[in-house]
């Protein structure tokens, strides 16, 4: 995997760029979240960061393959990279209570990064493209 094209991913997610995160369960339902943070760790891995919603977690523990996305709609240019989700880790817990927010029904209590080995790397635009690796 090019680390070139990854650095550039994550640039682009520390600008104007939106990060996508695409997971589905086992039978092929898919589910899109948006994340927070996308960082080049030094293994060559990523890591994402979120308050991930149950969906993604789940269908992470049935199906491993994770399709992550940067993007910046007002230049229309970024980045789609699939990969393998190795593992998930705890960055921060709240305490249960967060003033205002009670009408809001359950909301995430952890704050996780997923840590994933990237495979690919495709090109990522609304205009006419081809999936043809960076």
């Amino acid at each position: 995997m090019d680390q070139k094209t990854l650095k550039q991913a994550v640039d682009l997610s520390k600008g104007d760029g939106r990060i996508l995160v695409a997971t589905s369960d086992a039978g092929g339902t898919p589910h899109l979240a948006a994340a927070g943070g996308l960082e080049l760790l030094p293994d060559g891995r990523l890591g994402i960061t979120a308050w991930f919603c149950p969906g993604t977690l789940e269908n992470l523990g049935r199906n491993r393959g994770i399709s992550l996305t940067v993007w910046d709609p007002v230049r229309d240019r970024g980045h789609q990279i699939l990969g393998e989700a190795e593992r998930v880790e705890e960055l921060a817990v709240l305490d249960g209570y967060a003033p205002g927010r009670e009408d809001f029904g359950t909301i995430p209590q952890v704050e996780r990064m997923i840590v994933v080995r990237p495979q690919r790397a495709l090109v990522f635009t609304r205009a006419p493209h081809s999936d043809r690796e960076e």
